[in-house]
């Protein structure tokens, strides 16, 4: 596999993607453009700083199956276009997590004490012991606005610090908040009752702080090393300027490299570090090793564990998912080549103990399985896109009660009140199975070639179709038989060695008793 590395990645993670043996090849891209045509071939990408991974790259890259952003923000990625094309995108969050958060703890100490402003006198020349008078931390208040990855090793830290702590954050459960002693509260208490403002969460998610916010933190501390978006930085300038608050520091500015005209420029006390929260020697080297394993993952089609566009499977609940993924994907594919029509709607029914397991990944390969098998470019990742943009009706239903089996999936396809079922379970080896299609009870093999024959249940037909196949050179490796009632229709399904021809089809219905026969091909040959 070719993989396109651009912006400063570690050795270390190179290493282990050519040691499994494919080719790295690292560029310099000046814009979109350039990194559009290095990664034309690249079955992989991997981005560091600021690389912008644009539509065009996706639109000229066919052969692109993941980007890797080694670090934690994908906002220079086109997510929304990786999606469309079934790129996945995959950043390196828990290595930066950390390092992240000690930065926080390190602004904090520095903006309330005066650190970098007692530095800048000193080498000035000027002794300033007695100008400078800071804050402790301690029995202090300290709110966070939002509660991400970092926040909440933000809050676990303050909290051993002795530090009392309100959190802000909407999009958060309150037991995770209150899990680290702190209290959930509205914005406005928040700012009230903080001595220490630091900001986790999103721009989408909290409105934009500006001068009537920090009227209300009044004589407190803001620390930003997240979404710039979140602060009005000239409000702030102002508003530490004229000491209503005493401090700021930011790691996070809207413009970077930060303006010769930024009004955080002029500000004695608003600390400003260019973006390099997440800058340590031990961060870049794990991030590296972490994004190369994530590369390898969807090589491998396995768990891509830091997925940000597709459902992701966490390692410890792969073993149980990912055999009904496969499971799914392959029923869906069943279920399209049986279907004589176009399809408007598709349902996945979990029964049994699956049903209580995180089922959204298991859908997305089902998906994929029916949009593949109609002709339409999809995988696990745009799935939902595509049923979207085709009209195709999805619904998933779970029943924790499974008749007859331990768990059982259900894929069904329909098209104008008609509709065709495929059910399947995983028997207690790891064996996959097909148990049913449509009202027949069956025992199939979900692998290689089928051949599902609709016949009359009469004498002989049976060994008239053994017949058939074997003067035609075509194996039989299982076969089962199954019928509604005594003289009527049956169904027959056979695994085969070898997709048959069209001169067998041809000759098993030169009997009038053969009413239907389907070739179903799938993966394993």
């Amino acid at each position: 596999m070719e993989i396109v590395v651009t912006g400063p990645v570690e050795e270390a993670g190179l290493a282990l993607l050519t040691d499994a043996g494919h080719d790295v090849r690292t560029v310099e891209a000046e814009g979109p453009a350039d990194l559009a045509s290095a990664a034309t071939e690249a079955d992989a990408l991997i981005v560091a700083g600021d690389v912008a991974v644009t539509a065009e790259v996706f639109e000229r890259a066919s052969n692109l199956q993941i980007v890797g952003r080694a670090g934690i923000d994908v906002g220079t990625i086109d997510v929304s276009a990786a999606t469309e094309h079934g790129v996945i995108v995959a950043n390196a969050p828990e290595e930066t997590v950390r390092s992240v958060a000690e930065y926080v703890i390190g602004l904090l100490f520095a903006t309330a004490r005066g650190i970098p402003q007692g530095h800048v006198k000193l080498k000035d020349g000027y002794w300033a012991k007695g100008d400078i008078l800071g804050s402790e931390l301690e029995g202090k208040t300290a709110g966070l606005v939002g509660f991400d990855d970092v926040g909440q090793e933000v809050g676990k830290r303050l909290d051993n610090l002795g530090v009392d702590l309100v959190v802000h954050a909407p999009a958060a459960a309150d037991d995770r908040i209150t899990r680290i002693g702190a209290e959930s509260v509205d914005l406005e208490t928040c700012l009230d009752r903080a001595d220490f403002l630091s900001l986790h969460a999103s721009s989408e998610d909290v409105p934009r702080l500006g001068e009537s916010e920090f009227e209300m933190l009044g004589e407190g501390y803001v620390v930003n090393c997240g979404d710039p978006e979140l602060l009005e930085e000239a409000a702030l300038a102002d508003a530490v300027a004229d000491g209503v608050l005493r401090g700021a520091a930011l790691d996070a500015v809207a413009t970077e490299p930060l303006a010769e005209d930024s009004p955080l420029r002029g500000v004695e006390d608003v600390i400003v570090t260019p973006g390099v929260a997440a800058s340590t020697v031990g961060t870049a080297e794990s991030v590296s090793t972490t994004i190369a394993r994530e590369v390898l993952a969807a090589f491998d089609d396995g768990p891509v564990e830091n997925a940000v566009n597709v459902p992701a499977i966490p390692p410890d609940e792969y073993p149980t998912i990912r055999p009904y993924a496969d499971l799914a994907e392959t029923a869906g594919r069943i279920a399209v080549q049986l279907f004589d029509g176009d399809i408007d709607g598709v349902e996945v029914t979990y029964a049994g103990e699956i049903a209580t397991e995180n089922v959204e990944p298991i859908t997305a390969s089902a998906l994929a399985g029916v949009l593949d098998s109609l002709g339409l470019d999809a995988n696990a990742v745009n799935a939902r896109l595509v049923t979207d943009r085709e009209g195709i009706e999805v619904d998933v239903v779970t029943d924790h009660e499974a008749p007859d089996f331990r768990n059982l999936i259900t894929l069904t396809v329909r098209s104008d009140g008609t509709e065709l079922s495929v059910e399947g379970t995983q028997f207690a080896n790891g064996d996959p199975r097909i148990v049913r299609i449509d009202e027949y009870r069956v025992e199939a093999v979900p692998h290689g070639y089928m051949l599902i024959v609709r016949n009359a249940d009469a004498p002989g037909v049976i060994g008239y179709i053994g017949t058939v196949l074997g003067d035609h050179d075509v194996n039989i490796a299982g076969m089962f038989n199954s019928r509604e009632a005594f003289g009527n229709e049956a169904l027959s399904v056979y695994n085969l060695d070898s997709r048959p021809t069209e001169d067998v089809l041809e000759a098993l219905h030169d009997d009038e008793r053969i009413l239907e026969t389907t070739v179903v091909e799938l993966n394993g040959f």
